[in-house]
């Protein structure tokens, strides 16, 4: 089986594929402290509890694959596939990978690890022209056109960080749980600011998607030809209120991570 982790700013994701099916996912915080030891111990903790692996180290784990917004992370995970999963291939998504997307950027290697995997996933998946919009730490806007290339992307504060600038800096306002209020009109301030996060998310998708498609097709294409997909841990709050997501895949980036492994060292 293939073991996928996609290290983002907040949490980290893995999955566990069983040829293209993910079987097992665990999900957990991002600390750029913890060593090597410390992230082999934990990966062992989680592994060992599922039936379909051994209780050794490494068992049942043909591959590894890899991509880290955080590079103090990524490093102590290049350590963890040395020292504990030496004999297991791995491959970690970073310049010099095969991933198949070419990238029409000023600077390729600015472009997040995460962000590439997705567009692979995307293509995949979908097809070209396509956006994905990925509710992390930040919100991000990626474009892949119709032939599987990685156009550029927008950039915009996630949903937590928005929510925890409104407590820090309100003086009357406090950090809220993500909820859907009873209506669009707050009847407290809690409820106020869940609709102006809820909804003012939803509002700013729609505005950046509609922009995005009609350069991305140009002044004789079909916006309706662009996929918008969604992903990321924050992407529920906002499905059902977004008008212009056409999919959900909550796995996208690592199946993008499935994917890379596959083109670089075969299925396994």
């Amino acid at each position: 089986m293939l073991l996928t982790i996609d290290v983002g700013n907040t949490h980290t994701v893995l999955g566990l594929f069983d040829g293209e099916e993910i079987v097992e996912h665990w999900r957990i915080s991002t600390d750029p402290r913890r060593t090597a030891d410390e992230l082999a111990v934990l990966l062992q903790g989680l592994m060992g509890m599922h039936p379909l692996l051994g209780v050794e180290l490494g068992a049942g784990i043909g591959g590894i694959a890899i991509c880290s917004t955080v590079p103090s992370v990524l490093h102590e995970l290049r350590e963890v596939t040395r020292r504990y999963y030496g004999d297991i291939p791995a491959v970690l998504v970073e310049p010099g990978v095969k991933t198949g997307v070419p990238i029409l950027m000023d600077n390729p290697k600015e472009v997040g690890a995460d962000r590439i995997v997705n567009a692979v996933a995307a293509t995949e998946l979908y097809g070209g022209p396509s956006i994905v919009v990925d509710f992390g730490t930040a919100t991000t806007f990626d474009a892949i056109s119709a032939r599987g290339e990685y156009t550029g992307g927008v950039i915009a504060p996630g949903i937590e960080i928005s929510v925890e600038a409104l407590g820090v800096r309100g003086a009357q306002l406090r950090k809220i749980e993500l909820a859907k209020p009873r209506g669009v009109i707050g009847k407290n301030t809690v409820e106020a600011m869940q609709s102006g996060i809820l909804y003012g998310f939803a509002g700013q998708v729609d505005g950046v998607v509609r922009r995005m498609a009609a350069e991305l097709v140009g002044p004789d294409g079909d916006v309706d030809d662009v996929t918008v997909i969604a992903t990321g841990g924050l992407s529920p709050m906002v499905l059902g209120e977004a008008e212009l997501i056409d999919e959900h895949e909550p796995w996208l980036t690592l199946i993008g991570l499935r994917l890379v492994y596959e083109r670089n060292l075969g299925r396994r």
